[in-house]
């Protein structure tokens, strides 16, 4: 059984949008691999070292850029990669996204599908969801826990009020799994130096019979929030205590309108 690991290169830093609210400007941003799905790469991995897979796979729909998130999984200790390489895919609504990651896994002996729970860039929480509809698989999100049993997979997530589901399923399977189910690993040296000799394909969304424009939504417009207002401080004294009070409740009735 093979592991393949979706992963998605996004921005690190404070982004800065176009004038014309278009698209966010590209200049000096520093790009890495997207922090959820570094936990599942470091999750793939020790299931594969204990003994419950051959080899962990990294797959990317993306710009040619996302060349360097997929060398720092296989820095990380990841055996192969496959990058369907086109611009489109950046910014690309999920939809596409998942058919493209679907004809490709077709391909690949993949018992067990991990992900990030979402991306950091457009936190849609998506892609997991419309590939298994697309390959006709159970899946599993948000899970903080996994335990691999043969073809049996337990995932563990905390719901509302700090209960817990413990949810099993059968391989083929996608799990989705959120920050607190371990602690990535750094990539070493040697790391580093075997991932540039690692088998890495490259392919194309023709190759796979993917029409990267063909999306079902599209993204009309940004905006940054609106910066937050300066706060008051109510000076005084206990003996002028009541006026301060009476003061801070006028302004959150008459200004802040939330009582």
């Amino acid at each position: 059984m093979n592991i393949v690991v979706l992963v998605k290169q996004v921005p690190d830093s404070k982004i800065k949008l176009q004038q014309d609210g278009s698209g966010f400007d590209p200049a000096d941003i520093k790009w890495v691999l997207n922090p959820y799905d570094e936990f599942a790469v470091e999750e793939a991995l020790k299931i594969k070292e204990a003994g419950h897979a051959k080899k962990v796979f990294v797959l990317a729909a993306g710009p040619k850029r996302c060349e360097d998130a997929m060398l720092t999984s296989l820095a990380m200790g990841a055996d192969e990669a496959v990058l369907i390489e086109d611009d489109v895919f950046y910014g690309a609504d999920p939809l596409v996204i998942a058919k493209a990651l679907h004809a490709q896994i077709k391909e690949m002996d993949a018992g067990l599908i991990l992900a990030g729970k979402q991306a950091v860039d457009d936190d849609l929480a998506a892609v997991p969801q419309m590939l298994a509809e697309f390959l006709g698989c159970g899946q599993m999100t948000v899970v903080n826990k996994v335990e691999v049993d043969g073809d049996t997979v337990k995932g563990w997530r905390e719901v509302e009020g700090g209960a817990v589901d413990v949810l099993q399923g059968t391989m083929p399977l996608i799990v989705a799994v959120t920050k607190g189910i371990n602690e990535p690993r750094y990539a070493s040296l040697p790391g580093i130096m075997k991932a540039k000799r690692k088998p890495f394909a490259r392919k194309s969304a023709a190759d796979l019979g993917i029409d990267a424009s063909a999306a079902k939504t599209k993204v009309v417009g940004w905006s940054l929030p609106a910066e937050r207002a300066q706060g008051k401080v109510f000076a005084g004294s206990a003996d002028d205590l009541a006026e301060r009070v009476a003061e801070v409740v006028k302004l959150l009735a008459e200004e802040a309108k939330v009582i």
